[in-house]
Formats: C-alpha cells, sequence, structure tokens
C-alpha cells in the first residue's frame, strides 16, 4: 500500500484533515502477550508530541511497580523540569489510587474499580487528557465491576479530542463495536509454557 494511502475511499464528510485528526477508541485484546506493552508504546509517541496522559491500571497489585510506570514517570518529570513531552500521570486500583487509599477484599476491589471508573468519566467529560491508557480494564467489565453499556456510551460520547486505550483479554463485543482500532494478541508460543519464569525486561 503506498505511503499515506489507505485501501478504501471513505464516505463520512469529512475533510483529510479532521478524518486524520479524529479521536481513537483502541482495544489490545487476546491470550498473547503484548496488550499493555502496545499501550504504553503509544504513550511514548503521545508523550513526544506533548499530550497530557493519564494511565489507570486496574488490576496489577499496587505494589508492582512495572518498567514502563518508572519510564513514563520519569518522562513526566522532564516535561516539568524542561517543558519537553507531556505531563503523565499514573495511577493503580485500589490502594494505588492516588485519591483513595484501599486494599483488601474483593469487594473492596470491585468498589475500587467503580470509583476509577467514575474518576476516568469525570476526566473525559471535563476533557482532561489527550490519551488515557485503561490498563486491564476488560476484566473489570467481565466481571461486571463496571457496566459494559456505561463504558460504550461515555467513549461514543465523549467530548473533544481524547484517545482511549483499553487492554485485556475477551473484550465485550459491544466494546468491539465502537473500536476504531481492535487488535487480538494471538499467542503462538510463551516462556510460561516451558515452566519459564517471567524476567527482569521482558515481564516488568
Amino acid at each position: 500500500m503506498p505511503k499515506g494511502q489507505t485501501p478504501v475511499a471513505a464516505a463520512d464528510g469529512l475533510t483529510t484533515r479532521a478524518r486524520r485528526n479524529s479521536p481513537l477508541v483502541v482495544v489490545h485484546g487476546g491470550d498473547g502477550k503484548g496488550k499493555s506493552t502496545a499501550a504504553f508504546g503509544l504513550a511514548l509517541r503521545g508523550w513526544n508530541q506533548g499530550w497530557s496522559i493519564g494511565v489507570f491500571q486496574f488490576v496489577k497489585s499496587a505494589k508492582w511497580r512495572i518498567g514502563e510506570q518508572s519510564a513514563l514517570e520519569a518522562l513526566d518529570v522532564v516535561h516539568s523540569e524542561t517543558g519537553q513531552g507531556g505531563p503523565i500521570e499514573w495511577h493503580k486500583m485500589g490502594s494505588g489510587w492516588s485519591w483513595s487509599r484501599k486494599a483488601g477484599s474483593e469487594q473492596e476491589h470491585a468498589d475500587a474499580a467503580r470509583e476509577g471508573w467514575v474518576e476516568i468519566k469525570r476526566r473525559l467529560a471535563e476533557q482532561t487528557h489527550t490519551l488515557y491508557i485503561l490498563d486491564e480494564f476488560t476484566y473489570v467489565m467481565k466481571w461486571g465491576w463496571v457496566d459494559v453499556d456505561d463504558v460504550v456510551s461515555t467513549l461514543r460520547d465523549r467530548p473533544g479530542h481524547q484517545h482511549v486505550v483499553i487492554t485485556g483479554r475477551n473484550p465485550d463485543p459491544r466494546l468491539l463495536e465502537i473500536a476504531d482500532v481492535a487488535t487480538e494478541m494471538t499467542k503462538i508460543a510463551h516462556p510460561f509454557d516451558k515452566g519459564q519464569k517471567g524476567q527482569k525486561g521482558i515481564e516488568w
């Protein structure tokens, strides 16, 4: 395909500029490795464009500090000190939310997930960020902690120019229906299948 060309002609009535700059809903699903990695790679591109970025991690332990968090928080410091790039916020579910300190039972985690979604809805309404990464967000929808229809309607009707990336296995079909980009990571091989545990620089 020639550079800059699409395989189909759009019939949405938008100008080329308007279509190119349309805000996207991106979903990375599937059983394979790389869903979160792809989302954080997009955060690097967004930072380089000067975007405000909000990362919301819904399942991983609030005590587990992954490499991408350290790297992106370092870039936030670069932005604060030099003006280069854009601001980055990183929040984790439950005890990791910056506006709440909770930990404990499954019910408390469910409440924390709902609280996190309410905060994200508030930020979307106020157009706080240009890029939102909702990491492992498919799980809290699957478990019934957050209402899928509410997510779909909120993302579909969000104002302004705000990109939203959602990661996790088994994304709900209703979510996929509104996705502008939907990618399935298919596992062909994984070290875990050989009994090899995660290693530094690869898993965290």
